[in-house]
């Protein structure tokens, strides 16, 4: 022999009765052991009331010999062999011959002569089915445990399943028959291997298009959760049930569903990807469809109805009435002012509400709440008149002004020009808030319209009514800046007190372009009062009238042709702006701007000017710097004139006087002109 077939495989049993025995092949023992059992059943002698008996055992005894040669050990060289029938020593001398038996030209006489051989031998094979790898067929559950399921497919051993393959039909129990698919008639331990998935598997695709094609219903488990919807094992193939098709109400918990068996639809397969589209919400449709038709068919104006909250948003409610939803607006959910439908109504709750109108085709109802209980005007006291005092709850703060609820569903109005009396616009945030407790009086009462209009600042007394008394023309006040314009500064005495300081009114002395140059919002100043308009509620203030007027003093300061040392401030095409002694400012045209060397002053230059002329009531000094150079000149060619004959008497006359008035004048006036606008100057800055 070979290499090769002196190998012994797995399934080989090694059997020695003496050394050097070669082992024997398992079927050679079965076979043999069957051949045995037949063999010895036919020299017994059988009673007609035994036979049944018989036969039933026979495939149990056939069974045990087999298990009892697999765990055969080896039998002891010293011990005493046991005498052996034909059969045994024909194996053990064929064994030993090392040539192998042929079962199949093995004929034993005595077997053949016995007339119930072949009625044995039919019984026994009938017991075992022909069972084929990679075959559907059905079995029957025997036994189940927490983990696996004993299946019996008439095969001489049971299989066993995983209990997860039949999640999906959790009603599983004992005697229940099954598809199984055989992966293999023995493992290595000589196990039967089934799969009910596998089985499902081969089958389901064309279950699926057979019940999408018969719009059947099927049952399938929900395995997990996931983007949009749901898992569902159906036949074994792992089908979609999207989010919006596992109820007609909206699902606010997916994780509920998760594990549980339900029934569904076949709504759409997609051949090519091995997709499947799942429906539950479709088996409910067309009896709610029903119900709708019943529920619009009845629907009038002014109806009550039961209904149930299905959803709640920021605009409103919908109600299900039964296969019919209708929405009920935040608005119609109660008189009162509501912040979010959450305030009044929860989910699941059932409700009595409205049918306040419907479109045409009753697809879009619109619900009411309130509407149910009276309106709260109707019970407002019928005695509240204008004028009355009344407390309440801010409820809605806007720009313009703030609503206060003074009873549930009764509101009024404050406008922020009743909020104070001042005149300045401001915003109602500033004087209140939502939740505040307020009094405030009642202005208007509409109780046809159901308005009312209220004010907080008739609390007080208005400050106009006794105006006359407490800001007399000419008394002095401190006010807040509070606004600006091209023409003045608004200013605040006191709440509901304004007046008004002109731009003229600010400064004696300075030119002032806008108000901000010279104060700041919110900023102190000190007026007098100028002029009071009770009608209007205006005031007209002033500002420089707290001082004397130093045009004044300067009429005599600055005289025409009097010559003073001024820095040249701004120089325009017009002209130049020269700053002069005391705060005052003087204009220069461009002529007057020429230097004795001809060039024209700079900025921040400091020269001599002489006052060509002065205007109190305009305010305005025209200074010249040329002059001063000029008349010094002829006044110095006036005696060289005389001298060549000329008689410049009258011009002389009329120079000198100037000339002296200009360079010397009243020593006298001039220091106490002068320290007599130090001394104010001085009290001003202090100030």
């Amino acid at each position: 022999m070979t290499e090769s077939k002196k190998k012994t495989t797995k399934k080989e049993v090694v059997v020695k009765e003496e050394e050097g025995v070669k082992p024997v092949k398992k079927a050679r023992i079965v076979k043999e052991t069957k051949e045995k059992l037949i063999e010895e059943a036919l020299e017994e002698v059988i009673l007609p009331e035994e036979e049944t008996e018989v036969k039933a055992k026979a495939p149990i005894m056939a069974e045990e010999a087999v298990e009892v040669a697999e765990v055969a050990e080896e039998p002891k060289a010293e011990e005493k062999k046991p005498k052996k029938s034909k059969k045994e020593e024909a194996v053990a001398e064929s064994t030993a011959s090392n040539e192998e038996f042929d079962w199949d030209s093995y004929e034993s006489e005595e077997l053949k002569s016995t007339p119930k051989y072949k009625d044995y031998e039919a019984m026994y094979d009938e017991t075992l089915s022909t069972v084929a790898v990679d075959e559907v067929v059905q079995g029957t559950v025997i036994q189940m445990t927490s983990r696996e399921v004993v299946i019996n497919i008439g095969y001489k051993s049971e299989g066993v399943v995983s209990l997860n393959e039949f999640r999906y039909n959790p009603n599983l129990k004992v005697g229940d028959t099954v598809e199984v698919y055989v992966e293999s008639q023995e493992d290595k331990k000589g196990q039967l291997l089934l799969s009910h998935k596998k089985a499902r598997a081969i089958n389901s695709w064309d279950r699926v298009n057979a019940s999408l094609e018969k719009d059947e219903i099927i049952t399938g488990y929900i395995k997990c959760r996931t983007k949009g919807g749901m898992i569902v094992d159906v036949f074994g193939i792992e089908a979609f049930l999207p989010g919006s098709q596992i109820d007609v109400k909206p699902i606010r918990d997916y994780d509920v569903f998760v594990g549980k068996t339900m029934e569904f639809k076949v709504v759409k397969i997609n051949q090519e990807f091995k997709n499947v589209v799942v429906s539950h919400k479709a088996l409910i449709e067309a009896e709610l469809e029903q119900q709708k038709k019943e529920i619009i068919a009845k629907l009038e104006k002014g109806q009550v109805l039961e209904g149930t909250v299905k959803n709640i948003t920021s605009y409103g409610v919908f109600i299900d009435l039964g296969g019919v939803d209708g929405l009920i607006h935040i608005t119609d959910l109660s008189w009162g002012r509501v912040n979010h439908p959450e305030e009044i109504v929860k989910l699941d709750q059932k409700l009595n509400v409205v049918i306040l109108d419907f479109d045409d085709d009753k697809k879009r109802i619109a619900l009411g709440l309130k509407q149910l209980t009276p309106h709260p005007w109707d019970s407002v006291d019928p005695d509240m008149k204008i004028g009355d005092k009344v407390k309440g709850r801010v409820v809605v703060m806007a720009d313009y002004g703030a609503f206060v609820e003074i009873a549930a569903g009764v509101e009024g109005l404050i406008h922020v020009s009743e909020m104070s009396w001042s005149q300045h616009l401001r915003s109602a945030q500033e004087f209140m808030k939502v939740s505040d407790e307020v009094e405030a009086v009642i202005l208007t009462l509409d109780r046809t319209e159901r308005k009312m209009s209220l004010g907080i600042k008739q609390l007080k007394p208005d400050p106009w009514q006794n105006i006359d008394d407490k800001y007399t023309v000419g008394s002095k006040h401190m006010a807040k800046v509070r606004n600006f314009t091209n023409f003045g500064v608004f200013v605040e005495i006191e709440e509901g007190v304004d007046g008004l300081i002109h731009i003229s009114d600010l400064s004696w002395t300075k030119k002032i372009k806008h108000p901000a140059e010279f104060t700041a919002i919110d900023a102190e100043i000190e007026v007098v009062v100028l002029e009071i308009d009770k009608e209007n509620r205006r005031l007209s203030l002033g500002h420089k009238q707290l001082e004397e007027n130093p045009w004044d003093v300067f009429e005599g300061l600055f005289t025409v042709d009097s010559v003073h040392e001024g820095t040249v401030m701004e120089v325009f095409d017009k002209g130049a702006v020269v700053a002069l002694p005391y705060g005052v400012e003087g204009f220069a045209t461009p002529k007057h701007l020429v230097r004795e060397d001809g060039t024209m002053a700079k900025v921040d230059e400091k020269l001599m000017f002489k006052v060509i002329e002065f205007n109190k009531s305009a305010k305005k000094i025209i200074v010249s710097h040329s002059r001063t150079f000029e008349d010094e000149k002829k006044a110095a060619e006036a005696p060289a004139k005389k001298a060549e004959g000329e008689t410049p008497k009258k011009s002389a006359r009329k120079t000198k006087p100037n000339l002296e008035k200009t360079t010397l004048g009243d020593i006298t006036q001039l220091a106490a002109l002068k320290e007599e606008m130090e001394e104010k100057e001085n009290k001003a800055s202090k100030k």
